[in-house]
C-alpha cells in the first residue's frame, strides 16, 4: 500500500467512525432569536479554546520540524483577531471574553488537544484535521449562516467562516505530515484513537454551550 493510500484509508476508517450527534446549540442559533447573553458565552468560549489551540500548536511545531504546525498557530492568531469583531458585535471587548469564566466540558476539547501536542504522535493532530474537516468545518458554516440570518454583519461572522474552509493546500500538508509520521513509526490505532477523540470533544464543546 502507497503512502497516500495509507493515510486515505486511514481517513475513510477515522470518517465511518464519527458520531452524527444533533448540535442543539446550532439548532437554537438556527431557530432563533438566541438571546446576546448565550452568544457572548460562546464568543468568550472560543475566546480560552482558540488561545489554548494556539499554543498547542506552537508545541507541536517545536517537537517536529513540519511547516504544517506553525502555519496552523499563525491560523490560531488570525481566527483570534476575527473572534474580538464577533465579541464587539455581541458586546463583549477582548477584556471581557479574557476574563471570561469558561466552562469545564467546553474546554474538554483544548485540553485534550494540548495533552496531544506534549506527548502525541507527529500524525495524531493531522489525521484529526482531515478526518474531521468536512463536519467541524459544516457546523460553522452554518453557523455563519444562522447568524447572518439575525442581522450579523460580514465582520462579525467573518470568524466563523474563516474555520468553515480550510485551504486544500493545509489539507495537502496534514495528509504528507501523517504519512511521515506512519514512516517514523506512528501507531494507526492511536491515530485513529486521537481523531475520534476530537470529534467527542468537539461535540461535547456544543453540548456545553446549550447549558
Amino acid at each position: 500500500m502507497s503512502v497516500d493510500e495509507r493515510v486515505e484509508d486511514l481517513v475513510a476508517r477515522g470518517r465511518q467512525a464519527l458520531v452524527k450527534a444533533p448540535n442543539r446549540f446550532l439548532e437554537s442559533v438556527e431557530g432563533g432569536p438566541v438571546e446576546t447573553a448565550r452568544l457572548r458565552a460562546l464568543a468568550g468560549e472560543l475566546f480560552h479554546l482558540v488561545s489554548s489551540d494556539r499554543q498547542s500548536f506552537a508545541l507541536l511545531a517545536a517537537r517536529f520540524p513540519e511547516p504544517l504546525f506553525p502555519a496552523m498557530a499563525g491560523a490560531e492568531d488570525e481566527a483570534l483577531a476575527l473572534l474580538l469583531d464577533f465579541g464587539a458585535a455581541v458586546g463583549a471587548s477582548a477584556e471581557d471574553l479574557r476574563a471570561h469564566e469558561p466552562r469545564p466540558l467546553a474546554q474538554a476539547y483544548p485540553a485534550f488537544l494540548a495533552r496531544t501536542a506534549v506527548f502525541g504522535p507527529r500524525g495524531a493532530v493531522p489525521l484529526a484535521l482531515l478526518v474531521n474537516v468536512e463536519e467541524s468545518g459544516g457546523t460553522y458554516a452554518r453557523l455563519a449562516d444562522a447568524l447572518q440570518a439575525h442581522g450579523f454583519t460580514d465582520r462579525a461572522v467573518a470568524h466563523f467562516r474563516f474555520f468553515a474552509e480550510t485551504p486544500q493546500e493545509v489539507l495537502d500538508q496534514a495528509a504528507d505530515v501523517v504519512a511521515r509520521g506512519l514512516d517514523a513509526g506512528d501507531d494507526p490505532v492511536e491515530l485513529l484513537r486521537a481523531a475520534r477523540m476530537v470529534d467527542a470533544y468537539e461535540a461535547a464543546f456544543w453540548s456545553a454551550m446549550t447549558e
